[in-house]
């Protein structure tokens, strides 16, 4: 407890980092303000009762929980920053695919960035008019609208303000990452998705505690930091592939030969991050949609139609695990590219100890990706099925929501970016880290490795 306070009171003597750490809290304070805003001509006693009786397994609960509880309010931030998050995923698609993007990836550097930036922004922009539409479409069908306001008036005026929540939104996430601590985007995903924590703990505890399982609802936070830990351990895990770069001559007549420097190739266990498991939900909830929009209510309740649109059968989970292993392989085949490893070795003139350069250089690392890979997949499988199986033994839909998924990643992976930074600085002023030995690394943490050069 002293080292704690010590280290706070150290962050706090740091005025760069204190001054970055209170435009942060700023910023995302403004940020939840405007998920409480609502937005003209909506009849929110109307809206509150329809999704409060709504099922927490389609996809417009996730929006939700994204949005940080604005989607179902109808607010300024209804659509959070999803439209964002679209387009960078389109875009960083698109860079595996189009040469032209692979070109503005790899080779024309910050210029590059600058113009994948300007397309993100603008292809955000796009997201956001056709989903802004949707969105009005789905109030409209609610019969969420105040009857006396003119529904020309209402859509128009609606469209724009979504459209400038978004970018708004984008901007400020932008502002977090330029004058703040922490990447912006993440952190504004973050705070949305545990700004229904204390609503669900105190559900869930006061549930136990009207039940007399007092010593039950102690078992789950000791099970929920377990499974924590567990995701910190595999978020940070990698595969080192030692590298030798090669001897070199010094001197101009001596001809003294140097040692080459060691370095390593950092494979992550889950490089793939949490990709693969909203690549997956996105399918899973295609059943449930088909059933709703095109099927109808004749649907019946019964065989394996119903079974995939619920989240507790056996079915659905078999199904979403297997999913989850899959987008696993594929997005870490196209986030780690074996052969750009193997030609940047050769043109650094290093090579892996015992592997001749070239072709077999690029099997090598292809080989240790794909077993590196496997217990990964298998996490982030079992990562996404865990609360179905946490609800099993009686804990509420909205507390089991935090035991696994998308949440628990993104939580785990902000959380270790962000506190990444703040060691950076107090290591740099000479103070001691946030840990007693090593060091903390976050999802980026590549460092003076290869990976971080591609």
């Amino acid at each position: 407890m002293k080292r704690f306070i010590t280290t706070i009171k150290n962050i706090w003597k740091i005025k760069e980092l204190r001054d970055r750490i209170l435009f942060t809290l700023l910023i995302l304070g403004v940020y939840r303000l405007g998920s409480f805003i609502l937005l003209p001509g909506v009849n929110r006693e109307v809206l509150e009762a329809v999704t409060s009786n709504s099922a927490p397994t389609d996809i417009l609960s996730m929006l939700n929980a994204f949005a940080g509880g604005g989607f179902n309010r109808a607010a300024l931030f209804a659509l959070g920053i999803m439209p964002y998050i679209t387009a960078s995923i389109i875009v960083q698609l698109l860079g595996f695919a189009v040469p032209y993007f692979q070109k503005l990836q790899q080779k024309e550097g910050e210029s590059g960035r600058k113009k994948l930036s300007q397309i993100t922004r603008l292809l955000t922009l796009a997201i956001t008019l056709v989903q802004g539409g949707a969105y009005l479409s789905w109030i409209k069908s609610q019969g969420a609208i105040d009857p006396h306001l003119a529904e020309s008036i209402f859509w128009i005026s609606n469209i724009i303000i979504l459209s400038s929540g978004t970018i708004f939104a984008m901007w400020l996430g932008e502002k977090i990452t330029d004058r703040g601590i922490g990447n912006g985007i993440s952190l504004l995903i973050m705070i949305g998705i545990i700004a229904t924590l204390p609503q669900a703990f105190f559900f869930e505890i006061t549930s136990q505690m009207a039940g007399g399982g007092l010593l039950f609802f102690v078992i789950e936070i000791a099970v929920l930091f377990a499974i924590t830990m567990a995701s910190v351990l595999i978020v940070q895990g990698v595969r080192r592939i030692p590298i030798q770069f090669a001897k070199r001559m010094v001197g101009r007549s001596s001809n003294i030969p140097v040692q080459g420097a060691r370095d390593y190739i950092p494979l992550k266990v889950a490089a793939a991050g949490v990709m693969p498991i909203i690549f997956a939900q996105a399918l899973m909830f295609l059943p449930s949609t088909i059933s709703q929009y095109v099927v109808g209510q004749t649907t019946s309740n019964e065989g394996i139609m119903a079974k995939l649109t619920d989240i507790s059968s056996a079915p659905y989970n078999i199904v979403y695990f297997i999913l989850v292993v899959v987008f696993t392989y594929v997005y870490t085949a196209l986030l780690v590219n074996p052969k750009q490893y193997a030609e940047y070795l050769k043109r650094q003139n290093a090579f892996i100890p015992g592997v001749k350069p070239g072709k077999p250089t690029q099997d090598f690392i292809d080989a240790v990706t794909t077993r590196v890979t496997l217990p990964g997949s298998i996490f982030l499988g079992a990562i996404a099925i865990l609360p179905s199986i946490i609800q099993l033994f009686g804990v509420n839909q909205m507390f089991a929501y935090f035991f696994g998924g998308t949440s628990l990643l993104i939580i785990v992976g902000v959380v270790l970016d962000t506190l990444q930074q703040i060691e950076s600085y107090l290591l740099m002023r000479k103070y001691d880290g946030l840990v007693k030995s090593g060091k903390i690394k976050g999802r980026s943490s590549s460092m003076q490795t290869i990976g971080s050069d591609l």
